[in-house]
C-alpha cells in the first residue's frame, strides 16, 4: 500500500488534491493530500538546492509546464510540516528582491524519505498505468 510521506496512517491518493481549472492546468490547494505536494517539494529542493517557498512553487509550475500551480495556502503549511518532521531545514536569508525570506533545504532524513517516496511513486503509477491500459506516461 502507498502511504503519504507526512501521515503514515493515510493511504496516498495522488489525484485527489488537484482542482481542474482548464484542460491544461491544475491548482494544488490547501486541501491537497500531503504526500503529493510534500514529495514534489522534496524533489524540487533536491534538484535545485536551497529555495524559499515562492521559488519552490514557481519551480514546480515551471517543471510541469504550467500545469501545476501551488497555492500559498498549500505551500507554507507543507513546508512547516516537512520542517517539523525533520525532512527540511529553514534559514532566514535575504532574497533576490532584497527581502527577508526563509530558505529551505533538504536534510539527510529528507533525502532518504525522498528516495523511498520516489520508489513508491514509481510502483504506484506503474500499477495504475497497467490497470488503465497505458503503456507510457504520455499514452492516451
Amino acid at each position: 500500500m502507498f502511504y503519504c510521506i507526512s501521515c503514515l496512517c493515510k493511504p496516498f491518493r495522488p489525484l485527489e488534491h488537484l482542482t481542474v481549472m482548464k484542460a491544461e492546468q491544475a491548482r494544488i490547494g490547501a486541501g491537497a493530500m500531503y504526500g503529493t505536494l510534500d514529495v514534489m517539494i522534496l524533489k524540487t529542493l533536491s534538484d535545485g538546492g536551497p529555495m524559499h517557498g515562492l521559488n519552490i512553487a514557481r519551480r514546480i509550475e515551471e517543471i510541469s509546464d504550467a500545469f501545476l500551480q501551488v497555492e500559498e495556502g498549500a505551500m507554507y503549511p507543507a513546508l512547516h510540516r516537512l520542517q517539523r518532521q525533520g525532512l527540511i531545514e529553514g534559514e532566514w536569508r535575504i532574497s533576490d528582491k532584497r527581502r527577508r525570506a526563509r530558505f529551505y533545504d533538504l536534510t539527510s532524513a529528507g533525502r532518504k524519505a525522498l528516495s523511498a517516496e520516489l520508489d513508491d511513486w514509481v510502483r504506484h503509477t506503474n500499477a495504475v498505468s497497467k490497470v488503465l491500459g497505458l503503456k507510457g506516461a504520455e499514452a492516451r
